[in-house]
């Protein structure tokens, strides 16, 4: 009989840290890359010869490796004696959260309100970014082409609801809010207005010369900190767990494994996306073709042919990582009524015959099979019936890579909220099953 599984609040305390430094999916990669990069990962340049970057890898005694672009982050180690055609076994999660994103023209304002204008990124749930203190994060990009991370991690904004007083109507009809209108957050006062005054202050915060910022991607985060909640702090409150939880969790379990010795099976890599919340089709999305080129690349680096490249992917496997429903007690009746995952109950396998998710019967055997090896329970997702179900990144892997892929992740409430919940235990569990994954 196996030993009953024991919680590590270390964890979930590094998780809130982590999420706390992590305001944009630019900040999230640079944090999961220092993270590598402290367990020995080195990062390549997709300009770079990788033949000679893999020599001088297994040449150092060392085959972690991650690339960077935009919000994104692939990050792979290649054991050692590795074949060619030695398959993958990934973990695929995004860095992205809906959220409130600054326009090209930030600066707006009326009635001696200083404003800036935002768009609606995702599917944000919009209540909850209202009469809330507000930060601003993200990139810059300056005049020569580089680019330099932002935080305003104090309060600067606030997106002020209308008194009661003046909209009756809230009681009954409840609130509706227009996204074009009411969600301009006030950062000051005055009514002069000037173009450029947003940037301008950016610029002296970061210690930036004035006019050399040209390009931005902004928005703007909840500056409470993640906090343990509950009577014996069984759950935890905190921003952008979908999806850096999972990210969390895969940097972590890509480390254990590669640091950990002895011999493996399978490649193991770290694949986390930007752009998942609004279809994942660019660049740096899973629709993209930033994993493809990378396993190909580090398949031909290590000698392999076009042949090497069809075997070591029709051998690979991914667990597409994201956030899903814990039963909600005071909706419970939207759930399917056979299926309630439950905070703290472990992982859960996401299913959907129509294709939303990736998971089918072969790949809920790999899930048990992980599961039973890393000694974690794990709880099944379907939706009602009823209701349109979700989709993540794990199709999308599927279809264009023709990777099985099996879609896995964490149950929540407060989905897409300012602020969300989860269960204390539930990011340690799924952390050591993708370290049994990822050791095969």
């Amino acid at each position: 009989m196996s030993e009953p599984f024991r919680f590590d609040r270390g964890h979930t305390d590094d998780l809130m840290s982590f999420l706390a430094a992590s305001p944009s999916p630019y900040h999230a990669v640079a944090n999961a890359a220092e993270r590598l990069e402290k367990a020995g990962f080195r990062q390549v340049a997709e300009t770079d010869a990788w033949d000679a970057v893999t020599s001088a890898a297994s040449a150092a005694g060392s085959g972690g490796r991650f690339v960077l672009r935009g919000g994104a982050i692939v990050a792979w180690y290649v054991p050692e004696g590795a074949a060619p055609h030695t398959p993958f076994r990934i973990v695929g999660a995004h860095t992205d959260s809906p959220n409130l994103r600054v326009k090209p023209l930030p600066d707006t304002g009326a009635h001696g309100w200083r404003q800036v204008a935002v768009e609606i990124y995702g599917g944000p749930l919009l209540n909850s970014w209202l009469d809330r203190d507000l930060g601003l994060a993200g990139r810059l990009t300056l005049r020569d082409g580089t680019t330099r991370l932002v935080n305003i991690d104090r309060p600067l904004l606030r997106v002020p609801q209308l008194a009661i007083h003046l909209d009756r109507s809230v009681s009954s009809e409840g609130l509706k809010l227009d996204k074009q209108r009411h969600l301009q957050p006030i950062w000051g006062l005055g009514n002069d207005v000037r173009d450029g005054d947003l940037i301008a202050f950016l610029e002296s915060e970061s210690g930036i010369p004035a006019g050399e910022v040209t390009g931005w991607d902004l928005m703007v985060h909840s500056v409470e900190p993640p906090a343990y909640l509950g009577r014996d702090k069984e759950l935890v409150a905190g921003p952008r767990m979908d999806n850096l939880l999972s990210v969390h969790a895969g940097v972590a379990a890509l480390t254990a494994v590669a640091t950990g010795g002895g011999g493996l099976p399978y490649i193991p890599v770290l694949a986390a996306f930007d752009h998942e919340e609004n279809g994942s089709q660019s660049d740096t999305g899973a629709d993209g073709p930033l994993l493809g080129g990378v396993l190909e690349r580090s398949v031909f680096a290590r000698g392999g042919s076009y042949e090497d490249r069809a075997r070591a992917f029709a051998g690979t496997v991914c667990l597409s990582s994201d956030t899903g429903h814990a039963v909600h007690p005071n909706y419970a009746e939207r759930h399917d009524p056979t299926h309630h995952p439950r905070v703290n109950g472990g992982p859960i396998l996401k299913v959907n015959v129509n294709n939303r998710y990736a998971t089918d019967g072969s790949g809920r055997a790999v899930w048990a099979a992980v599961c039973e090896k890393a000694n974690v329970p794990f709880q099944s997702f379907v939706s009602n019936n009823s209701m349109p179900c979700g989709t993540t990144i794990g199709p999308i892997t599927a279809a264009r890579h023709g990777i099985r892929t099996v879609d896995i992740g964490v149950a929540i409430l407060s989905m897409h909220s300012a602020r969300e919940l989860c269960g204390v235990e539930d990011p340690y569990l799924l952390a050591n099953s993708l370290v049994a994954f990822l050791e095969g």
